[in-house]
């Protein structure tokens, strides 16, 4: 049985092709138009699906949208009557657009299917399962548990902004919701907007602020303070009530009413790119705190529910990696699985696993040797050596092409000693927002370079973005307070004692560039200013490349972990192609890219004529 699942019109739009029970392909839409969280209809992404499936659209016997459309409208309408007169200006600007196109999404999804290929409507079911039903169906089904809790929580689905449901076997039951417009997930969007970054865009990077807030301070204690007083209601199953008379987002075209936060907060909204101060940062800890309680206080309502053992993830928060960790370490449940595609994008496969299994029927096979069923998240697209040829003779590009793999990773292990920075292109794309060892930067991770040269001279942003470990899974122990896998970079733990440096009396009072340059580790481009760091554990089954090229970076330095970030620059998708990759090299001062079985250095590369303006195609996050 094939099935392709489809998200679109929002944000993060996907495609995935699971055959039979198996996730076969999946990949975002961005990475193929260049175009970061591109909503569009994904069909570059169904064309790639396909083809890698051996499939075409008469082959498919259902198509599965990962949300329920008219019930997304009444939401919306009953949000409106049940706030009029206001949201006026909002109502008339959203109103047209669904009436023209998201009303009559069965004929929209038919006349762009037909686009791709010879489509037999009465063939294939055209199914619908519910947003948060989707989140839960991608976390649960490739997970390695018979039974688990199942907790998504994001900004909002149709009604739903959290769920907790109860897997077992091919069936799912949802037990418990909470409704818009109360959503965690968009509090922690409205003070992402706040603080100045994008919403569905910059919220990771108000988790990266947090740890600059002076911990245990009194300001940090104010604003926790005033978000659970003012802004938000905590209860104890970690439902929350936000306030409406603060929020904007169910009527207007912003988030909040900046006039009321800044009476109750005491500054104003900070302005996209500008200064960073230490009262942003304060608030961007605040807010982490609190996001952590809610998440814990959920986490144990589904124990509660469902006296389960395991806990799956999805939803947008999922993807807040610090509180991910916190939850972990509570040990309320004995083994946490997050989906790595846990937002938008991750709908689509869990829209088509939901219709295998729920609608049709379908038994589940579970192989508990297994990290789960995901393939390392390694289910984009793949290039040959003649692809990354075709490319180089387009650029008249110089390379050394290696036929030994093991002698292609000693070089670049010992480029990375010397203090390279390396993008690193292997095997397939991932699926989900991180960098895995398929399409990433790389850099040395006891460099204290390493971090400011990879922000500000290739990645082209803001000094303070930490960056995370690759490390050998089984070499975890040996550098972080981290006692299980991390294969997708969702989990942020503490950086072994025995490798951190201990801060001055005077820490705390330094200003936050000071702070993010004191070398805190002999690891000091991956260990945040708390001690912390994003985890990836590699695993030679799943990744057998980039497990060996870090350990050949071992045997060279005794060191089995090294600093990987996403290959792009600020505002750009991670690369897709060998083209994408060579751009990239070119237009920054990356030292070396290498390609599958090639290495091109820069220095021998011909003078790259291309102007400046190549950075206004991409919208700054």
């Amino acid at each position: 049985m094939n099935i392709l699942g489809i998200s679109a019109f929002y944000h993060d739009s996907a495609a995935a092709v699971i055959q039979n029970g198996e996730v076969i392909a999946a990949a975002q839409e961005e990475r193929f138009t260049r175009i970061k969280h591109d909503p569009a209809f994904p069909s570059n992404a169904v064309k790639f699906c396909l083809d890698y499936a051996g499939l075409t659209l008469d082959k498919i016997d259902a198509i599965v949208f990962y949300d329920k459309p008219l019930l997304k409208f009444e939401r919306l309408l009953e949000t409106y009557y049940g706030f009029s007169p206001k949201g006026l200006k909002s109502f008339l600007t959203s109103i047209p657009v669904w009436l023209k196109e998201k009303m009559f999404l069965k004929r929209m999804l038919h006349e762009e299917l037909e686009k791709i290929g010879n489509y037999d409507k009465k063939k294939a079911k055209l199914l619908f399962p519910e947003h948060h039903l989707s989140h839960g169906a991608s976390a649960f089904y490739p997970s390695p548990f018979e039974e688990a809790a199942v907790l998504t929580i994001d900004g909002v689905g149709e009604w739903a902004t959290a769920s907790i449901c109860y897997g077992k076997g091919k069936d799912m039951t949802i037990l418990k919701e909470l409704r818009f417009p109360h959503s965690l997930g968009l509090l922690y969007s409205a003070v992402t907007y706040y603080c100045g970054f994008k919403v569905n865009s910059g919220e990771y990077k108000l988790m990266g602020l947090a740890p600059y807030g002076s911990h245990g301070s009194e300001q940090v204690a104010r604003f926790v303070d005033i978000i659970k007083n003012k802004l938000v209601e905590i209860k104890e199953d970690g439902s929350v009530w936000l306030n409406q008379e603060y929020f904007s987002y169910a009527t207007g075209l912003r988030m909040v009413y900046d006039d009321k936060w800044a009476e109750v907060l005491g500054f104003k909204r900070r302005e996209s790119e500008s200064l960073l101060e230490q009262i942003h940062c304060d608030f961007a800890l605040a807010i982490q705190e609190v996001t952590e309680e809610v998440v814990i206080k959920m986490a144990r309502e589904a124990k509660r529910l469902t006296g389960s053992k395991n806990l799956c993830l999805a939803g947008g928060v999922a993807l807040n990696c610090v509180a991910n960790g916190k939850l972990q370490k509570t040990n309320i449940f004995e083994n946490v699985y997050i989906q790595p595609a846990a937002g938008d994008a991750g709908g689509a496969l869990g829209a088509a696993q939901a219709a295998y299994h729920i609608y049709f029927g379908q038994e589940r096979k579970v192989d508990t040797s297994k990290l789960d069923a995901m393939k390392g998240s390694y289910l984009g697209p793949e290039y040959s050596d003649l692809e990354v040829e075709q490319m180089s003779r387009k650029y008249n590009a110089a390379f050394e092409r290696f036929d030994d793999f093991d002698a292609l990773a000693a070089k670049t292990a010992s480029l990375l000693a010397e203090g390279n920075v390396i993008g690193w292109f292997q095997g397939r794309m991932e699926f989900g927002p991180r960098a895995l060892g398929g399409r990433s930067i790389l850099g040395d991770a006891r460099n204290p370079e390493m971090q400011k040269k990879l922000n500000l001279k290739i990645k082209y942003r803001e000094g303070f973005r930490p960056f995370a470990p690759s490390v050998l899974a089984e070499d975890v122990q040996d550098y972080f307070e981290c006692e299980t896998p991390s294969p997708y970079m969702l989990l942020v733990h503490g950086v072994a004692e025995k490798r951190r440096t201990k801060f001055p009396a005077s820490y705390e009072n330094l200003p936050m560039m000071e702070k993010l340059y004191f070398l805190r580790s002999d690891l000091p481009s991956i260990t945040h200013i708390d001690y912390s760091a994003r985890i990836q554990t590699v695993h030679a089954e799943t990744n057998p490349r980039y497990w060996t090229l870090i350990n050949e970076f071992k045997k060279q330095t005794g060191y089995g972990v090294i600093v990987n970030t996403s290959f792009n620059v600020r505002g750009e998708p991670i690369v897709c192609t060998p083209e994408d990759a060579y751009k990239c090299l070119m237009r920054t001062e990356m030292d070396f890219l290498v390609v599958g079985n090639y290495i091109f250095d820069k220095n021998t590369q011909p003078q790259w004529t291309e102007s400046e303006k190549w950075k206004e195609e991409y919208q700054l996050d």
